[in-house]
């Protein structure tokens, strides 16, 4: 692996740094930047009962100097000052600017090779919204940091995985309203070419895709309600037409349980399910477990995972998240860079 994974803090004011240095803690040989403001770090350290000396660098070049044992901390600069004294579990603008400078530093940092891959800890929309941030979340601002010299934003899709079922979203951070108006046959179909190129299917050749309705039953022939014949259905057959493993529309309410794969007594009859909208989708995985669920950005120029939970305001502080989704997140990204 060519550099290291950035691993960025998330919201300082919720459980994101504390599950960080847990997992940084626990790499033997280091491979792992955190960042964000070192106070916050050492904050993190103490909430969590961890001895660890912090090595604070000015960049990923300079991971090659961090002594053996000690957490290595890149502090970007214009973070908020006094970021290691806001209090948990609290929305604080000051903490949703400090998250995003943070993203963006790394994603940058990782598109200019300076780092293999980035993995974010969770960031609380609302204090983003509070910084002015124009962005309900990661996958929004990575895809606008992703964008080409025209300005043209690379088609990019949230999936969210765990050792059971795949799901990747058509929409993802809408009000339901607007993210079924958003909804047409380029859309589906340009869900289906991205999740073919870039979900890798359990014998490691092309997925077999499963697409689920929107409506109840898949709208039954339309009588529920007719996105499923008018342009979902279609969108199925055009991607088959080009020789993706497509099927569906299936029913929402039964297409996951025929995904799910747990051998040997139930194996999938897909290796992922594109689902229509946000809660469509990602209820049944992180129902499954969210210790082990990874959101995964689709489409991007560069390896992107997160944990699959939010920043857990109500145990922020006191020491006791879990963090294995973070590191199966970790070990996600490995897995996708092929090492």
């Amino acid at each position: 692996m060519k550099g290291a994974l950035l691993v960025t803090l998330g919201d300082p004011c919720g459980i994101g740094p504390e599950i960080a240095v847990r997992v940084a803690a626990d790499e033997p040989g280091g491979g792992l930047l955190l960042v964000g403001d070192v106070g916050v770090v050492r904050r993190a350290l103490a909430h969590t009962g961890l001895q660890r000396p912090v090595a604070r660098i000015d960049g990923p070049r300079q991971m090659a100097a961090v002594p053996p044992g000690a957490l290595a901390v890149w502090s970007p600069p214009g973070l908020p000052e006094g970021l290691a004294d806001l209090p948990m579990g609290r929305i604080d603008a000051r903490a949703g600017a400090a998250a995003a400078r943070c993203v963006e530093a790394a994603a940058r940092a990782v598109m200019a090779g300076e780092g293999a891959a980035l993995v974010t800890a969770p960031i609380h929309k609302e204090a983003l919204s509070a910084a002015g941030i124009a962005f309900p979340g990661h996958t929004e601002l990575l895809q606008s940091l992703a964008a080409g010299a025209d300005g043209r934003l690379p088609p990019v899709r949230m999936m969210l995985a765990n050792d059971e079922l795949k799901v990747v979203l058509v929409t993802i951070h809408l009000a339901l309203r607007e993210a079924i108006e958003r909804l047409d046959f380029d859309a589906v179909l340009r869900t289906l070419r991205i999740t073919h190129a870039r979900v890798r299917g359990r014998d490691g050749g092309a997925p077999r895709i499963a697409v689920a309705g929107l409506n109840p039953h898949a709208g039954e022939g339309g009588l529920f309600g007719d996105e499923e014949v008018r342009f979902i259905a279609p969108a199925v057959q055009a991607a088959r037409d080009e020789g993706l493993d497509a099927h569906g529309p299936f029913a929402p309410d039964t297409v996951f349980m025929r995904a799910r794969h747990a051998p040997p007594a139930h194996p999938g009859e897909f290796d992922v399910v594109v689902a229509m909208t946000h809660d469509h989708g990602l209820i049944p995985v992180k129902y499954l477990g969210v210790e082990q669920g990874v959101n995964v950005t689709l489409g991007l120029p560069f390896v992107r995972t997160s944990p699959d939970h939010g920043t857990a305001f109500d145990i922020a502080g006191r020491g006791v998240a879990d963090a294995a989704s973070l590191r199966a997140a970790v070990r996600a990204a490995r897995d996708r860079l092929g090492v």
